[in-house]
């Protein structure tokens, strides 16, 4: 699943209306709404299309808890979805829940957009993913809550492997790179033992993570670009020496089409969305005969640290925006859709849960336990007031091509990227 981050500019300029209502206090405002009669809930056509049940059980439980509220629903698709926001909190018809990308959550809640959460009152939010909990947090408040997500995983050929003598996924980083020496030896340089496309940030930034670096760190109430500290360059120079070694395509792509490729039969090995070798192996996509269909393998990743590989978890957060006039009541629509049934429901459909109680069941269950397990470890984007105006994709993937493509130094790609960082971070 990959969504656009949206750097919120559609919002400055209705903030005026939004800080003149108030209430974006720990408190709550006066548009609490407790005994409000309506609720209108957007969320994007994925919970229309794919659980709407769910949707249903959460409104009957409301329902039960308020008799004659009325509760009204809005789908939108991701393309669309924020411009429409946008334009509606500019005025005084705001929805009461609206979902949210969890990237998507910073810009709004910088410019108070949102109302601040109890989160002690939604169930399990103790055990929320710290990368998903992260999402919803900003400047110690809560102001959203996870609805649910989706990793990446390690995925490779197990027919590929079989033809070097390798019968089982590598458990170590050390394992991993023996496996694809052999495969790339046999294969040649024409063909990728790994498939890493250069200008993906969100496999670059796992090495990051696993060596201890980060994007930017804060210190003192100051975020500074982090990716030319040590820890950060191990990372970044581990990455090279992937692409320099496994990596034989292009090396000024993104992960965009990265499971055509594969499908295409030229790789033995992806890091990436947890959907993407199963998008591989569609007979659409599938261009090596059907073989696709019954050698690839999900695994956890190993990372060099010797821990798994920290990932990036995308997904939706819930959101109650400040404006709202039944914030009470929309706070305890997101516990009931968001809470143990739902979580089970949105299990169901393969999505990964929101919290660690319920991620260890699907630990637990062999046909889930890959994605499950490797999304304990997870890392997320940094939470600082200005992340949202920093051209991030345009900064890391023009950082990562440089170093990819040898048109600089790890250390001087690394340093540029964190002065374009620097410039804007901290601004609200």
């Amino acid at each position: 699943m990959k969504r656009k981050l949206i750097a919120a500019i559609g919002i400055a300029g209705m903030m005026v209306s939004i800080a003149a209502c108030g209430g974006n206090d720990d408190k709550g405002s006066s548009n609490s709404g407790a005994d409000a009669k309506e609720l209108t809930v957007w969320l994007t056509v994925d919970a229309q299309n794919n659980w709407p049940e769910l949707v249903k059980a959460a409104d009957a439980a409301v329902q039960k808890a308020h008799p004659g509220v009325k509760i009204k629903h809005e789908y939108y698709g991701w393309p669309d979805k924020n411009t429409k926001l946008d334009a509606v909190l500019a005025t005084d018809k705001a929805p009461d829940v609206v979902e949210m990308g969890n990237t998507e959550m910073l810009g709004y809640m910088v410019k108070g957009a949102f109302a601040p959460l109890d989160a002690s009152k939604f169930t399990n939010s103790s055990q929320w993913l710290d990368g998903l909990k992260a999402s919803v947090t900003y400047d110690g408040k809560t102001y959203g809550v996870p609805y649910y997500a989706g990793g990446r995983v390690g995925n490779w050929r197990s027919d590929i492997a079989a033809s070097v003598g390798i019968k089982t996924p590598p458990k170590t980083y050390t394992e991993l790179t023996a496996d694809l020496d052999k495969i790339q030896k046999k294969e040649g340089d024409k063909f990728s033992a790994w498939y890493q496309p250069t200008r993906d940030w969100y496999a670059a930034m796992s090495f990051v993570y696993d060596a201890g670096g980060s994007i930017a760190a804060e210190s003192g109430g100051q975020w500074k670009g982090n990716l030319s500290s040590p820890e950060s360059i191990k990372g970044l120079t581990e990455f090279k020496n992937v692409i320099d070694k496994y990596m034989h395509g292009d090396k000024t792509k993104d992960e965009s089409d990265r499971y055509i490729v594969y499908g295409q039969g030229k790789a033995a090995m992806i890091f990436g969305a947890a959907w993407e070798g199963a998008s591989a192996a569609d007979p659409k996509a599938d261009k090596t005969g059907g073989k696709l269909k019954t050698s690839l393998v999900n695994f956890v990743m190993p990372g060099p640290s010797g821990k798994n590989m920290p990932v990036f978890l995308g997904g939706s957060d819930l959101a109650v925006p400040v404006k709202s006039k039944a914030q009470a009541l929309a706070a305890e629509w997101i516990n009931a859709f968001t809470g143990p049934s739902g979580q089970k429901g949105l299990m169901a459909k393969g999505n990964l849960p929101n919290n660690k109680t319920d991620l260890a069941t699907l630990k637990n269950d062999p046909a889930t336990a890959v994605p499950a397990t490797a999304a304990e470890s997870n890392w997320f984007v940094p939470m600082a007031p200005g992340w949202g105006q920093v051209e991030k994709a345009q900064v890391l993937q023009t950082m990562l091509q440089n170093i990819g493509t040898g048109k600089q130094s790890v250390e001087d790609a690394a340093k540029a990227a964190d002065t374009a960082i620097d410039k804007v971070i901290n601004t609200k």
